[in-house]
């Protein structure tokens, strides 16, 4: 049976055709479309037998080699195979492009959403969401995990820049722009981490003894990260509900589960969240996730974890990897009764009415055409574009910046300056992302050295190691290592003793010196501030750092404000902490210097 989305003449009829295949489908069918398997865990043939819905690439679940083509024939083997089932039901491929199409070497890297939160752009982030869309159309995938709508009440968060800011009313537009975005190009987004994975308690975070020997299993490193929010149900709808209702009402039809608790109790099994608030009271029509073998985290019985995962209003599952373990426990929970069919009827019918609203069942495949825009200099357009409106100025004494693209000689110092994966940040290329080259961009370094004039000169070196003329302004660029999820929750975010000495040293050696922090968070920085002429926050802007440059010498003007309260010393963490503390914020929520053109 083939359906055609251009040709429904009501949404009535569109109904009436998802209601007409549903009727047809056997139990292994459904249960089949509720399944979500991860790319390296299943073969092409085993998504026909096993009639399975959806297949992923998690972060790093890259094809060799990892082109944009590779890709393309990659996801196109496992949208084929899909069409071999009897009845025809086009898989849908899902990937964790939260800054462009991250995994991708070669593509448009953006910055992580903490810069986008401070660019209060939502245009910009809707044309963002256009120009990831087409990337992720070359390679023929039609699912995004992302936006990302957390709102992140404790910067010591490893998701800290997956979110746009701790204010709601900031969130809000950006993240409706986002799905507009992808919405308007055919790409289903996913609204992630429902709900309150932002706030979440230090220290909250639990072991799993039943899930020993999986990567995913918290453990060293995890404190907040798939933590429980210790919050009233008031609390949660004023802060934490609105980005999920904005979304759905600009047409979103997907929503991910967070690993995280709300009162004790996992979200993965929160019903009175799911069904009760999101699909009921709302009236969410959709189809929801679960995140990453989130559900064998409800129990130490899987049996258990499926049937409360399901009843609580799950429709598709993210095993990842062992799927007939799934299926079967799926079956035997319907055929005892345990889980209602009515439920199964349920969830497919959301899941084939979102497939048939994306249009997969009249064309199940991306548009390999978009291969020869991906990476192009009109995408990098758009992200070096994000990137200038990302920068936030905290300082500039004397109005050093924007600098004189004639000055005689500038001192770059800092590994950072010269280092793409920790410009980028995690979830680039690799989950975790990594340090150095790792996929096509321009360096703050090469950003520089390309807009001063020829006359200047551009001395680099790591460590800051100069024989300094007293004219020389210096540029510091220090950084965070890469890094995501609970494997980035840090308790002390005071610099680290190689940075302090990094600024000192060139605090010595030059007349003015400039400071570009690259993180993915604020950090303590109370004391640098002094040692700095001009100081600026980067984020995490991704491959097309020439943006930084662009502000610095005055092409364009700063005009970035924090989306976060930025916090004197570490005992102003977290926010709450912040707010009661009597000396207050060293810089207020929305503070940002601006420069001229």
């Amino acid at each position: 049976m083939t359906l055609s989305v251009k040709s429904q003449p009501s949404n009535t009829t569109a109904e009436a055709q998802v209601d007409t295949l549903l009727e047809q489908m056997t139990l292994a069918e459904k249960i089949g479309q509720m399944t979500q398997v991860e790319k390296n865990s299943i073969s092409a043939s085993d998504v026909t037998r096993y009639f399975i819905g959806s297949v992923l690439s998690g972060g790093g679940g890259n094809p060799t080699p990892n082109t944009a083509q590779a890709w393309a024939r990659m996801v196109r083997d496992f949208l084929e195979a899909a069409l071999e089932t009897r009845l025809r039901i086009p898989l849908i491929y899902g990937v964790d492009a939260v800054h462009g199409h991250s995994n991708v070497h070669g593509s448009v890297i953006f910055p992580h959403n903490i810069g986008l939160g401070a660019t209060r752009d939502a245009d910009l982030i809707q044309r963002i969401a256009e120009v990831t869309s087409k990337e992720l159309l070359a390679t023929n995938v039609h699912w995004n995990f992302a936006p990302a709508v957390s709102i992140p009440q404790d910067i010591r968060w490893g998701r800290i820049y997956e979110g746009y800011s701790e204010s709601t009313d900031i969130v809000t537009p950006l993240a409706v722009g986002y799905v507009k975005g992808l919405l308007n190009s055919g790409v289903l987004p996913s609204v992630k981490h429902f709900v309150a994975d932002g706030g979440t308690a230090w220290g909250s975070s639990l072991r799993y003894d039943w899930l020993h020997g999986n990567w995913q299993l918290p453990g060293e490193g995890y404190s907040i990260d798939q933590g429980n929010a210790e919050i009233d149900e008031a609390t949660l709808r004023a802060v934490h509900l609105p980005p999920y209702k904005a979304a759905m009402e600009a047409g979103a039809l997907n929503i991910m589960v967070s690993f995280s608790s709300w009162q004790g109790v996992k979200m993965h099994a929160q019903k009175y969240l799911i069904t009760d608030v999101l699909k009921n009271e709302w009236g969410f029509e959709g189809f929801v996730v679960s995140d990453w073998m989130a559900v064998s985290q409800i129990d130490p019985s899987f049996y258990t974890c499926v049937v409360s995962a399901i009843n609580a209003g799950l429709d598709m599952i993210m095993v990842p990897f062992d799927y007939k373990q799934f299926i079967a426990t799926l079956t035997e929970a319907v055929e005892k009764g345990d889980v209602p069919l009515s439920r199964i009827d349920n969830a497919v019918r959301r899941i084939l009415k979102v497939k048939q609203t994306v249009g997969l069942f009249e064309q199940p495949f991306g548009d390999e055409s978009l291969l020869s825009e991906f990476g192009s200099d009109e995408h990098r357009a758009v992200a070096r574009e994000a990137v200038r409106k990302s920068l936030v100025l905290l300082k500039n004494d004397n109005n050093l910046l924007p600098l004189s693209k004639f000055q005689p000689r500038f001192l770059v110092a800092g590994d950072a300056a010269n280092n793409i994966g920790i410009q980028c940040g995690g979830w680039t290329i690799d989950w975790q992302g990594g340090r150095g080259a790792i996929t096509a961009g321009e360096s703050i370094l090469t950003g520089i050295q390309q807009i001063v004039g020829e006359d200047t000169a551009v001395e680099y070196s790591a460590e800051g190691q100069f024989m300094a003329d007293p004219t020389d302004i210096g540029i510091v660029v220090i950084g965070e290592p890469p890094y995501a999820e609970g494997m980035g929750d840090r308790f002390d975010l005071t610099l680290p003793a190689e940075d302090v000495e990094l600024i000192n040293k060139m605090r010595k050696t030059c007349t003015k010196l400039v400071v570009i922090m690259l993180s993915g968070r604020p950090r303590i920085i109370t004391e640098q501030l002094d040692q700095a002429d001009a100081f600026v926050l980067a984020w995490l802007p991704g491959t097309e750092a020439e943006g930084i440059s662009d502000v610095l010498f005055g092409d364009f003007p700063f005009t970035g404000k924090l989306s976060h309260t930025y916090p004197r010393t570490q005992d102003d963490i977290p926010l709450q902490a912040l707010k009661q503390h009597p000396n207050g914020a060293l810089f207020p929520l929305g503070y940002g210097l601006t420069t001229d053109k």
